[in-house]
């Protein structure tokens, strides 16, 4: 209940949008090979902002 109204960070949004790329890529590899390759690299896109927002210590 205590994080029922927390925002959430620019970054937890980031996580939560990889997480949800990673999964379509994971559905659309065995059916679309081109779509699933879209969704990846544009998952890739997302992880190296993840990396430009984190700490190098963390």
């Amino acid at each position: 209940m205590f994080g029922l109204f927390k925002k959430k960070t620019e970054l937890e949004k980031l996580q939560k949008k990889y997480e949800k790329s990673m999964a379509k890529w994971h559905r659309l590899s065995s059916i679309n090979r081109a779509e699933s390759d879209k969704v990846y690299q544009e998952a890739q896109l997302i992880m190296q902002e993840i990396e430009e927002q984190t700490p190098l210590g963390i």
